[in-house]
C-alpha cells in the first residue's frame, strides 16, 4: 500500500521566526489599518501559523496622528472606561483622544482586535506606535509593509 505521509508541524516559542515590520499610518483608515496590524501580530500571515503560541512580528506603526476615521466617527463614536467608583463611568471621543495621545487611538483599536488572554496582552506588547516619522528601532532594520485597503 503507497501511501503519502504528511506531519502537521506546530510552531513553539523556540522554533518561531519573528522579523521587525514598519507600517505607515499616514492616510489609513483605522479599523483597516487595526485589523492588519493585527494579522501581522498574531502571525496570521505566516503559513507556520500556531494559534496558541506568539509566531507574529514585531511591529512599528509611524505617522499615528495621520490616521483617517470614515463618517461622522470623530464626533459621535464613544470610548467608554469606568474609574471603580460608583456613577464613575467616563466617555471621550476620538477628538479628545487624539488631541491628548495620538498614539491611544491606534492602540485601543488593536487591543480591541485582539484575543483576551495571556497570549493577547502578550502579543500586545509586539507592537511600537509613534507619533510622527521618527522612531528608535532602527538597530533592527525594519522591513517595510505596504498595505492595501
Amino acid at each position: 500500500m503507497d501511501t503519502v505521509s504528511y506531519k502537521t508541524i506546530s510552531a513553539n516559542k523556540e522554533t518561531v521566526q519573528k522579523e521587525w515590520v514598519i507600517i505607515d499610518a499616514e492616510g489609513a483608515v483605522l479599523g483597516r489599518l487595526a485589523s492588519e496590524i493585527v494579522k501581522v501580530l498574531r502571525g496570521k500571515n505566516k503559513p507556520s501559523f500556531t494559534p496558541h503560541v506568539d509566531c507574529g512580528d514585531n511591529v512599528i506603526i509611524i505617522n499615528a496622528e495621520k490616521v483617517r476615521l470614515t463618517g461622522k466617527k470623530w464626533s459621535d463614536k464613544k470610548y467608554v472606561r469606568h474609574t471603580g467608583y460608583p456613577g464613575g463611568q467616563r466617555f471621550t471621543t476620538p477628538n479628545e483622544l487624539m488631541a491628548k495621545n495620538p498614539a491611544l487611538l491606534i492602540e485601543k483599536a488593536v487591543r480591541g482586535m485582539l484575543p483576551k488572554n495571556r497570549l493577547g496582552r502578550k502579543v500586545f506588547h509586539n507592537m511600537h506606535v509613534y507619533v510622527g516619522s521618527e522612531h528608535k528601532h532602527e538597530a533592527q532594520q525594519p522591513r517595510k509593509i505596504e498595505l492595501k485597503f
